[in-house]
């Protein structure tokens, strides 16, 4: 479908060594969940390799891709730059890449902060981003057995890890990820799910 070997090395020409250590790693996970969870391991393995292809680009090119593609920085997101490389990268993506696939620049857009009615394959990169063979992050065990499991109970676990991490450390929280939170935690009442 698309030409796996040539985005890695654009990838790699675009990335220090432990970045692009880091995409190579979220591809394979993304690539394994996918096929545990009924994904297209395809796309899931494309998602992971291209989600970080703008990580360490400077802030200022990362918010020109953004504008070329069209996306709004809305006002919240200005002082949180951090959540600029999912924009920019879906926006390199499709802009310099030709990638037209909606489902994987999706993945791209949403894999930091998630949002509120996640698709399969958006959940997919997301989770395969935390539990990446090179995060050593406190819990990164449990949350890697929360995925084997189930990809809602992995997200709701590093949902509120997230929320929690910044709210402690007085950070903004993107809305996109409180109402990513919001929708998990919904589905799992109306499941009537533990929590």
């Amino acid at each position: 479908m698309y030409n796996n070997d040539e985005f890695i090395k654009i990838i790699k020409g675009r990335l220090s060594e432990k970045r692009f250590q880091h995409s190579m790693n979220v591809a394979a996970s993304a690539k394994a969940l996918a096929k545990k969870f009924g994904a297209d391991e395809e796309k899931a393995y494309t998602a992971g390799i291209l989600h970080d292809i703008m990580k360490e680009e400077k802030i200022d090119i990362q918010r020109d891709y953004m504008v070329k593609n069209g996306e709004s920085i809305r006002e919240l997101e200005f002082p949180n730059p951090l959540v600029y490389h999912q924009m920019a990268g879906a926006a390199y993506c499709r802009l310099e890449l030709g990638m037209d696939d909606a489902d994987i620049l999706s993945a791209i857009r949403f894999h930091t902060t998630g949002r509120r009615n996640m698709s399969l394959l958006e959940k997919v990169v997301y989770t395969a981003d935390f539990i990446s063979e090179d995060r050593c992050y406190p819990d990164v065990d449990l949350m890697r057995k929360k995925a084997a499991i189930s990809l809602d109970e992995a997200m709701l676990y590093s949902l509120k890890y997230t929320i929690s991490d910044l709210a402690g450390r007085a950070r903004s929280i993107h809305i996109d990820t409180v109402e990513c939170y919001n929708d998990i935690l919904e589905n799992f009442k109306e499941k009537d799910l533990d929590i």
